[in-house]
């Protein structure tokens, strides 16, 4: 045992003397090994400070206070919650089967009711307000609540300033004044409401940074501008109220949740959701037992993972392990010297094994200690990022020397074949400068096409026969380990191209085939990134192809459209105005919408005394699956897949052309602006006919639109599965030829049609045609004018399909190649090591000194070429592995959705295998004689002068 010890002590001393003789060598492997764990740790730092206690969580969302009290949504009907009731909801006691037949309840529940006697309360009221900014109107949430209140403590931080103390005086998130070009003094106001408001002071909501929010103090500002709002006959600005309350003692308990649920109000109670009563004491798991389970981690996600961590580290093994064995030939004389002084091959694998020990050991302490300084470091950019505050900063030193640990496994890994390739060196031939024959390892090119061919095999069973993805992810890995095991003898099957090539570049490729020791695993580590950029990209050029062939234009090609139903089209003009300033036009039109009710009446409003309307269809002309009468269910699946053959049961495919209810209201410019050119159809609507683009909509000659007045009547009919009440005005209309693409459109209504037929109308917006797209200046100037109008929908322009894979495949090409650069530099650095002498011999007979850097760019333009074809072979396996995996996935949902009478007019594209010809290239051609020269740069013309050796 002492002897072991002393021997490996004496061991660790020579390795650590020799990685610091040489430094540069020491620096590129620490590097490899430190950087990873450096980027491991400092995520799993973040992950952790980022990680909230519960109690955290709580103190975010409700302060200082106990509980949070809201309207459960119930019209104030007894209510059942489970004791979380932030990510289910709350049900009605009885459930809500009983509501299958019959409109849900209306109303709201008085949540004052529910608070105990003495307890302190905080009202926290939210809605949502347009403010004007200076650069125009910003949409924003608007608060009211006592900000300085100590239940607030928690919940809100103030950055700036003060709070605000009376009436005119607000507070703003930090995110608000960014984006509003406000600041700290500043005067603010509402869109609708003259009063102005001073800006006292900033704030910052810890758990969400990026959120733009106004506080005001309680009643000076939700109530006076929904006031202002109805006195303009708009819609108000909503505003839902929570209430914090505090009560001491034990906190907010279980009995007086319930005593709150029978009261039709939701409790977030801090006490019970820390400390959750038992199952058998909640109502609510009755119904939904499986939501009180706990539920295990994602066992998809932690293997691949475990995959991608797996291959990381095979990936910096192979690149490091060259680097080793630099260490131990270069060392060669030292181990001989060993071997000579009674030494075994036990010492010399502790002697190179160590230095995979040291530097392991060394990259794991400046690897861990830098990702936890650079996490400290960087944490206010890493919370900016996040979007909320950290909770603490969270440091766990058992998961960090798991890392660390890794990082010395890494280094012990990368030298095992250095170190029994070292330990085989007989102290002659070290000694000497020998290397001695040894016979070609069989066992391994076995082992390798074995692996090769289960891989395949289990990749493409996965593929083709089970809906489980992780056998395509771990037969692809089987598979690609299988080449990397088969590389010695893929290298030596390059050695056939030699006799082809000049003496430069077979003198190199010579080499790499005579000493595939030190070729194969730089050319593994080069085929392993290479595969993984490969398949990646082929995948997402494969996946591009399908979405592109998917892809249905909103509006035609340069066609864009600008809408807005708030206050009756109030902003239509100046919208116009902004569109025609901005862009290049070819056609305007203006289109206008059908309103029931008011003006400010729209197709979402809750105002009861707003209707609605659509397009109707004929009984006759309906499908039979969606009769309001009957279920899906009483349908046989091959009923089903008739119906969705039938045309009435067809599905509106795509389009956007703006409407409410299937209808627009506009003049010929419309189909102008659609690319409508059929002159029947622009004759029809100048002669004040109306177009219909839906042929189960029109009979006879017209088309119908169904009005509905009252909403309360309709709910409770649709609710009993009843026809909804209304009224059918019938319009003399024209079926559109079904080649012609409405773009969603049902019906085009003519204005002096909907005017002879009683309907009320608002402007609605533009549709318009480019005559060119408008260039990015153009595009940022009319965005910048629709931001002052304060348009929430924007301007929408059909640019047709746009791939965003460009910058993908660019970064995948630039990873490989550094990969391969990298793997390249390292073994043209042992080859020179080993050709001194054979460099020596050609400069003795004259050669000039550019050979050197001939041969040295070669060498890796070798090693590099050799990797990247080898690789980019191994990375379509997993590629066409997981698009024929889509392909099933994609006919079973077909299936599923023809079964269910919802197939027709649905686009299908079976995804193609693409293959990402731009990044092959680049990386077959461009990467290797990039690395090549690069090598032959670096690359001094002539060796330095060595003495000579004994022997």
């Amino acid at each position: 045992m002492k002897g072991w010890y002393h021997s490996w002590l004496a061991a660790i001393r020579i390795a650590r003397r020799d990685a610091w003789r040489s430094k540069g060598r020491s620096i590129l492997v620490l590097a490899m090994i430190a950087v990873p764990i450096l980027g491991v740790s400092a995520i799993d730092v973040t992950l952790r400070s980022a990680e909230l206690t519960p109690d955290q969580k709580l103190t975010r969302e409700m302060g200082a206070a106990d509980a949070l009290l809201t309207d459960a949504g119930w019209g104030g009907l007894p209510i059942h919650q489970p004791p979380d009731p932030r990510f289910t909801g709350t049900e009605p006691v009885g459930g809500f089967k009983q509501y299958e037949n019959k409109p849900m309840p209306e109303g709201k529940a008085d949540v004052t009711k529910a608070i105990p006697a003495g307890a302190k309360v905080l009202v926290d009221t939210r809605a949502v307000a347009r403010l004007r900014t200076t650069h125009g109107l910003l949409s924003t949430e608007v608060r009211e609540i006592k900000a300085a209140d100590p239940m607030a403590a928690g919940s809100l931080t103030l950055t700036g300033g003060r709070h605000p103390e009376k009436a005119g005086e607000v507070i703003a998130t930090d995110a608000f004044l960014k984006d509003s070009g406000l600041s700290v003094g500043s005067t603010l106001t509402a869109r609708s409401l003259d009063t102005k408001f001073t800006v006292v002071g900033s704030y910052e909501l810890p758990e969400s940074l990026n959120l733009t929010q106004v506080i005001a103090p309680p009643g000076t500002l939700i109530a006076p501008l929904n006031e202002a709002l109805k006195a303009q006959g708009l819609p108000d600005a909503g505003g839902s109220t929570a209430y914090r309350v505090s009560v001491g003692g034990e906190g907010f308990t279980w009995n007086m949740v319930k005593e709150a649920n029978a009261k039709g109000v939701q409790v977030e109670s801090r006490a019970v959701i820390l400390s959750p009563p038992p199952v058998s004491d909640v109502p609510y798991f009755k119904n939904h037992s499986s939501e009180a389970r706990e539920y295990g981690s994602n066992r998809e996600l932690l293997t691949i993972a475990a995959t991608i961590v797996g291959m990381a580290l095979l990936e910096v093994c192979l690149l490091a392990g060259p680097a080793f064995a630099v260490g131990a030939r270069r060392s060669r004389r030292q181990l001989g010297l060993v071997g000579a002084n009674g030494g075994d091959r036990r010492h010399i694998r502790a002697i190179v094994l160590s230095g995979g020990l040291v530097i392991g050991l060394v990259a794991a302490v400046v690897g861990t200690v830098l990702g936890l300084l650079l996490t400290l470091a960087l944490r206010p950019v890493l919370e900016g990022l996040m979007g909320q505050r950290f909770g603490a900063f969270t440091v766990r030193p058992l998961e960090l020397l798991g890392i660390a640990a890794v990082a010395v496994l890494t280094g012990l890994l990368a030298a095992i074949v250095p170190a029994i390739n070292a330990s085989r060196q007989t102290p002659l031939a070290s000694l000497t400068g020998r290397r001695g024959v040894r016979r070609a390892n069989r066992v391994l090119p076995m082992l390798g096409l074995a692996a090769v061919a289960a891989g395949v095999a289990v990749a493409l069973y996965g593929a083709t026969s089970s809906d489980n993805v992780l056998l395509v992810a771990g037969g692809s890995g089987i598979a690609e380990l299988g080449v990397v095991a088969l590389t010695p003898v893929l290298v030596g099957l390059f050695g056939r191209l030699g006799r082809w090539l000049p003496l430069s570049p077979r003198l190199a490729l010579r080499d790499a085939i005579r000493n595939r020791g030190r070729t194969a695993p730089a050319v593994a580590a080069v085929l392993a990134a290479v595969a993984g950029s490969v398949a990646v990209a082929t995948y997402a050029e494969s996946h591009d192809a399908k979405q592109r062939a998917e892809y249905r234009a909103m509006l035609p090609y340069g066609s864009g459209m600008a809408v807005t139903d708030e206050a009756g089209g109030r902003d239509v003009p100046a919208v116009r105005q902004a569109v025609q300033a901005n862009i290049p036009l070819d056609a305007l039109a203006d289109v206008q919408r059908i309103v029931v009710g008011s003006k400010n009446c729209t197709a979402y409003s809750d105002d009861a005394k707003c209707g609605n309307y659509d397009v109707f269809i004929p009984k006759a002309n309906r499908c039979p699956l969606h009769d309001p009468g009957k279920n899906i269910d009483d349908f046989s699946i091959a009923e089903r897949r008739a119906f969705s053959k039938d045309e009435r049961c067809r599905v509106t495919e795509g389009g956007g052309a703006p409407q409410q209810g299937g209808v627009l209201v506009g003049d010929e410019k419309v189909l102008t602006a659609l690319a409508v050119t059929d002159p029947a159809l622009v004759n029809a609507l100048r002669q004040g006919k109306a177009v219909s683009f839906a042929p189960t909509t029109f009979v006879d000659g017209k088309t119908g639109i169904k009005l509905v007045t009252d909403r309360k009547k309709a709910d409770e009919a649709m609710a009993a599965q009843k026809e909804p009440p209304g009224e059918v005005r019938q319009l003399p209309s024209v079926l559109a030829p079904k080649s012609v693409n409405g773009y969603g459109l049902q019906l085009l209504v003519p204005p002096s049609l909907a005017k002879s037929a009683g309907f009320t109308t608002v402007p609605y917006g533009v549709l318009f045609s480019t005559s060119a797209l408008p260039s990015s200046e153009q595009t940022q100037a009319l965005n910048g004018a629709i931001d002052k109008i304060g348009l929430d929908e924007g301007v929408t322009i059909e640019a047709g399909y746009v791939s965003e894979n460009g910058i993908v495949l660019l970064a995948l090409t630039v990873f490989a190649g550094l990969i391969t650069i990298g793997a390249a530099g390292i073994a043209t650095g042992l080859a020179q090591a080993d050709a001194e002498a054979d460099l020596k011999t050609l400069a003795a007979v004259g050669a000039p000194p550019r050979v050197r850097r001939a041969l040295s760019g070669f060498q890796c333009g070798t090693v590099s070429f050799m990797g990247v074809v080898l690789g980019s072979a191994a990375g379509l396996l997993p590629a066409i592995a997981l698009v024929l995996s889509d392909r099933r996935k994609d006919a079973s949902l077909a299936q599923e959705s023809l079964d269910m009478g919802w197939g027709s007019g649905m686009a299908r594209v079976d995804m193609p295998i693409v293959i990402p010809w731009e990044t092959l290239g680049g990386l077959i051609v461009v990467v290797p004689i990039g690395a090549a020269l690069l090598a032959a740069l670096v690359t001094r013309s002539r060796g330095a002068l060595a003495r000579r050796e004994a022997g």
